[in-house]
């Protein structure tokens, strides 16, 4: 298992120099299936921004509701509003050999996003639409109680920490969110990684302050 989390990391562009041991304790906060149930199907009938008009389908996000990592990026593209599931495609494979290399699965962790529906020609969310679809992903992180919160790129992590600084501001420091100061780290989107291929070394460094930050 380390020789192949090691391969994947040498795949996607980054240098091994030691492994750090994942914390293997699950964190069984919530047994609520009911609850997440209705959560789910509000949120494909949701109908509080004109995002419902052009949606295929909504997303709600995918993964371990007691995982104790949870990453959200900023909304679905063509692809996840076709599949109904976040990061997919390119992009989404490449998140998963960064959660491989973690230690983690794409099944162990959680994955959502701050919108639940496709902006046409994946624009940037409007404020708006983040008002209206905050309180879905709030219900959720509130369910999950997760040890870390991973945001995905720039907007994510703007929207979370409620702030106007830049990735370069915002990368390499423990932030915390809500009134339970839950742990968030940010990294680059996969997006800009498969443009920006050297950026990757600094996306192992956030995941293994992450890493620190819950051991």
């Amino acid at each position: 298992m380390l020789q192949n989390r090691k391969d994947t990391l040498q795949k996607i562009g980054i240098d091994v120099y030691h492994h750090r041991k994942k914390d293997s304790e699950k964190n069984l906060n919530v047994d609520q299936p009911d609850v997440w149930e209705v959560l789910e199907k509000n949120v494909s009938s949701c109908q509080q921004c004109s995002l419902h008009e052009s949606r295929t389908q909504t997303v709600f996000g995918v993964g371990d509701i007691n995982a104790d990592w949870l990453f959200i990026g900023e909304a679905p593209g063509k692809d996840e509003d076709i599949k109904g599931e976040p990061f997919v495609g390119r992009a989404g494979r490449l998140l998963n050999e960064i959660i491989f290399a973690s230690g983690l699965s794409r099944e162990s962790v959680f994955i959502a996003n701050i919108l639940k529906c496709r902006p046409p020609n994946n624009r940037d969310p409007k404020q708006e639409e983040v008002e209206s679809c905050f309180v879905y992903l709030k219900k959720q992180i509130e369910l999950i109680n997760p040890k870390i919160i991973i945001a995905v790129g720039k907007i994510a992590a703007q929207q979370l920490l409620d702030t106007d600084q830049t990735m370069a501001d915002l990368r390499g420091s423990i932030h915390s969110f809500g009134e339970n100061n839950i742990p968030l780290v940010v990294i680059y989107h996969p997006a800009y990684l498969l443009r920006s291929p050297t950026q990757k070394s600094k996306v192992w460094s956030d995941i293994l302050l992450a890493q620190d930050s819950i051991n």
